[in-house]
């Protein structure tokens, strides 16, 4: 792989996590620093101040283990994918922006908490998923065998915007069924991840 180190030797090292996709910190390596990660499979980093090649989590035990390594279309940047064991920052948080690395799931992660909102408020009167919820988890389920129903109903006609429309609500009252049985997506995440061979 072709680096282009700066004038000090060092090149940019974006840590992200393998499986969240979140950016845990920024480090800078050097060859060494390069090739001993490679080697151990163990993100090593030249420290700047110490002068020095650090392995992050030498003394805290909270590796990075090495999953990937791309260059960017400078060959100036490193983007190192890896599986971290613990917290990345030094002070104990999941990265260096002090954020919790969790799953994202864009939009639908945006959904999820909208649900879990409205369930807690529980007004019923304004809130369709609050009201639904309030009718307890047989009638929830029931909304979701309906909504597949009428899925599958619209996966066999030639209208394409009915199909999307009903999948869409069977998504969101599949969300809403998660939940009343007090799961996430993360769950149904980590019940796929275990079936992949």
């Amino acid at each position: 792989m072709e680096i282009k180190y700066d004038s000090n030797g060092l090149v940019p090292a974006i840590i992200q996590d393998a499986i969240t996709k979140n950016v845990l910190m920024l480090g800078y390596m050097n060859e060494e620093a390069y090739l001993k990660t490679i080697e151990t499979k163990k993100v090593t980093f030249f420290s700047r101040s110490k002068k020095r090649l650090w392995t992050k989590g030498e003394e805290s035990g909270n590796f990075l283990n090495l999953i990937d390594i791309k260059n960017d279309c400078d060959n100036d940047t490193l983007l190192i994918q890896v599986n971290p064991v613990g917290p990345t920052c030094h002070k104990g948080t999941d990265n260096c922006w002090g954020e919790e690395n969790k799953s994202n799931y864009g939009f639908f992660t945006t959904l999820e908490n909208v649900i879990t909102e409205r369930i807690e408020n529980k007004d019923t009167n304004k809130s369709y998923v609050a009201s639904l919820f309030a009718k307890g988890i047989n009638k929830v389920a029931q909304k979701v065998g309906e909504e597949a129903v009428e899925t599958v109903i619209e996966a066999m006609d030639n209208n394409d915007e009915l199909f999307l429309y009903e999948s869409a609500d069977l998504l969101f009252h599949y969300l809403m069924l998660l939940q009343a049985k007090g799961f996430t997506l993360k769950d149904i995440e980590e019940e796929l991840k275990g079936r992949h061979k």
